[in-house]
């Protein structure tokens, strides 16, 4: 059995930590650092690092007020003097080209000088690299890099176990890029649990394994061969302990650049029933100003064409009621207050 990257296998549930998130927390690049703010169940933030940031904490920068005591400060040392029982270091951004940044490295030293393990969504692997191996060493501390992708023996291939799955499985799926996929399977597994129910779910991608995903890995770093593989071993393993889990789906099946990825979760994942995430204002592909979105319906065809699902609810950035006049779907925007538990409700009675 594959056994995908899992932080709750190496850290405590509320482990302190500091989010590293220089240049981008509260913007769209720093999604990483503020999913991990905003619904860490596995890292406690203790203070978040951008010295370009305006707003005093972590709460004002993402609208988010829950996060009102997390302060954003100018510093590691900063915010390791704040909050000095931190024991992970979490880099929460990955900056235009891949790798990291002169400007981090004394700051990441220090962090692990003071004792802190580095959590790395970096494209470039600390581990490997043998000063900073060799550093950690020194002082005791871990090096994990969420985007190492697994071994070559840990690769399977796709046979359609994801079908037995012991659980109702519900994927999330989207119309593009950054229509709020992972928020949306995060809500849905959080209204579940709240509602009393066995909820587990995976992750596909470095935001969901930080935020503390049961199971997950960052699916484009997996051989396309071998993406429905790595996910039905993810579902099933989940699946064992759990009622019902629920799947972070990447990118669109229209989408030309990224269907490939698309296509290998939906067959991996074998969902009972698939919510879809839109953004009706968007017309060009995200990052892709060539490529036109093909909306709900188009989406909607193929996921059922492709597999035998029903596609029980819309999440929306658009007017909730307009969203379902115009598409036929129960539709909720998941930063409503009742917005979760309107799409479990459309999923519960879809299965």
């Amino acid at each position: 059995m594959y056994i995908s990257m899992d932080l709750r296998r190496k850290y405590d549930e509320g482990t302190p930590a500091v989010v590293l998130a220089e240049g981008e927390f509260g913007q769209p690049e720093g999604k990483t650092a503020n999913g991990i703010v905003m619904h860490g169940e596995l890292f406690d933030a203790q203070a978040v690092v951008d010295s370009t940031c305006p707003s005093p904490n972590a709460g004002a920068a993402l609208d988010w007020p829950a996060a009102d005591d997390v302060p954003v400060v100018e510093t590691v040392t900063e915010a390791l003097n704040r909050a000095p029982d931190t024991a992970v270091l979490v880099i929460g951004v990955a900056p235009a080209g891949g790798d990291l940044p002169a400007a981090w490295v004394e700051a990441i030293q220090r962090a692990m000088e003071r004792g802190c393990d580095v959590v790395s969504g970096l494209h470039v692997f600390l581990s490997e690299r043998p000063a900073w191996t060799e550093r950690a060493q020194q002082h005791g501390v871990d090096l994990v890099d969420v985007r190492k992708p697994p071994s070559v023996a840990d690769l399977t291939l796709g046979d359609g176990r994801g079908s037995e799955a012991d659980a109702d499985v519900v994927l999330t799926m989207g119309t593009d890029c950054a229509v709020g996929k992972r928020t949306t399977t995060f809500e849905l597994y959080r209204a579940a649990a709240d509602a009393g129910l066995d909820a587990g779910w995976v992750a596909t991608g470095q935001t969901g394994i930080l935020v503390g995903a049961d199971r997950g890995v960052v699916i484009d770093r997996v051989p396309a061969d071998f993406v429905s593989g790595i996910v039905e071993d993810m579902v099933l393993d989940v699946a064992a302990d759990h009622d019902i889990v629920f799947v972070e789906g990447q990118a669109a099946l229209t989408h030309t650049a990224y269907g490939g990825v698309t296509l290998g979760l939906l067959h991996g994942a074998a969902p009972d029933a698939v919510v879809l995430a839109d953004d009706p204002s968007r017309e060009a592909r995200s990052h892709f100003d060539d490529l036109t979105v093909a909306g709900v319906e188009a989406e909607r065809r193929a996921i059922t064409d492709l597999a035998d699902t029903t596609v029980a609810a819309l999440s929306t950035w658009g007017d909730p009621e307009e969203e379902a006049a115009r598409t036929g779907l129960p539709a909720a925007n998941t930063y409503d207050d009742d917005g979760p538990e309107t799409l479990l409700t459309a999923v519960l009675e879809a299965l």
